[in-house]
């Protein structure tokens, strides 16, 4: 049995299949039918229906069928010795099924098999007539989105409750052509996380300005984001590599649109403590007076306690109780100071610096990012 392929129409991810139009030929020997001479005799498709063919058919074929423009496109040449050559020509839709996983990085291995339907292996016995050579029309094949790296043949068996079948695979790899999506989908990702850094030399002040630029960039990317996904199954369980990418250029235009919210928000904050009015530094002067009077207050009985112990050589019990005293009014303090030094590394003293940061940082991470991200899917 020899194959060639004429083309591959389609190939589709939401599917899960592709089309192909092939030449099946088909070769076996028929002893009834020897005859004297020296030239083979090419007959008429009709007379299929007077000789034995084997049943092959095409495993997991959604949907085939055979070409009868201007007639039926199948050849029958009978040979002197009995051998019978049958040609067809079919276009068939085959499942194939794929691993999205690093699409559109990825590789997808499809197969055709051909097996025999009614008869089993003490029948008929399936072989390819010169192996991996067998299968020609690779070589010429122009596909739209990928490339045939691979391909070959193999010999197996179909095993089923009513006997065991001869088979024959036709493996082949396609490559993904991922300058495409470079072009549709990467290079502008890349530029809207890139628009989406200029609201950091913008002015703080100019609030319609920066807010414009971030909502833009979001939107944008949610629409780039959709329409990424109309080629693809709507409902699996593949999280995509173009997918895990999208998702990190979206975190970061709305991390930049976060940015200049909270330095928007710091440096109001920030003009507000500085506008506080003299009346209230005023009563705030008082109770830190009051606070400070407490703490003496509390640190008095304890230095006078101690002058008493030192006096008058009290017991150990009252020694104890002079000091929980002490370490009661003393641990409240170290506590609060404790946690006002943890508040004061998180407090940002000039919200100005922000943007300074922000531009130095989100195109850091970003490339760094980008280096882990490609080098992950590309090689691993």
């Amino acid at each position: 049995m020899s194959l060639d392929i004429a083309s591959i129409d389609t190939i589709s991810e939401i599917n899960m299949d592709y089309t192909a139009t092939i030449f099946l030929r088909q070769r076996w020997t028929d002893e009834r039918l020897c005859f004297d001479g020296n030239k083979s005799l090419s007959l008429d498709g009709r007379l299929v229906e007077m000789l034995w063919v084997p049943d092959t058919f095409i495993v997991d074929s959604k949907k085939s069928f055979l070409h009868d423009i201007t007639v039926e496109n199948r050849l029958i040449r009978i040979y002197p010795n009995g051998t019978v050559l049958y040609a067809l020509r079919i276009t068939t839709t085959v499942a194939c099924s794929m691993d999205l996983t690093k699409y559109p990085m990825d590789k997808q291995t499809c197969t055709l098999q051909l097996e025999s339907w009614g008869y089993n292996i003490n029948d008929v016995t399936f072989y390819w007539t010169r192996g991996n050579d067998s299968v020609r029309g690779l070589d010429t094949l122009r596909l739209a989105q990928y490339t045939v790296e691979d391909h070959f043949t193999s010999v197996s068996e179909a095993v089923y409750e009513t006997g065991r079948y001869p088979k024959l695979v036709f493996h082949f790899e396609l490559k993904r052509n991922i300058l495409y999506f470079i072009l549709e989908t990467y290079i502008p990702s890349i530029l809207l996380v890139v628009l989406s850094w200029v609201s950091f030399w913008i002015s703080q002040s100019s609030v319609p300005a920066r807010i414009c630029i971030g909502v833009t960039t979001v939107l944008t990317m949610t629409t780039l984001m959709m329409g990424a996904r109309t080629s693809l199954p709507s409902a699996n369980c593949f999280i995509k590599a173009i997918d895990v990418y999208l998702g990190i250029c979206f975190s970061f235009i709305f991390g930049a649109l976060l940015e200049y919210a909270v330095a928007h928000f710091c440096t109001l904050h920030r003009l507000s403590s500085k506008e506080i009015p003299k009346d209230e530094d005023e009563e705030a002067e008082e109770e830190n007076g009051v606070l400070a009077a407490v703490a003496n207050s509390c640190g008095a009985p304890d230095n006078k306690n101690n002058f008493d112990s030192n006096k008058s050589n009290k017991t150990s019990t009252d020694s104890k109780r002079e000091r929980s005293k002490h370490s009661g009014c003393s641990s409240p303090m170290s506590v609060m100071k404790r946690l006002s030094c943890i508040f004061d590394c998180f407090r940002v003293k000039n919200p100005y610096h922000i943007d300074n940061y922000a531009r130095f940082s989100f195109p850091l991470s970003f490339i760094i990012i980008n280096v882990f991200y490609w080098i992950y899917y590309l090689y691993f």
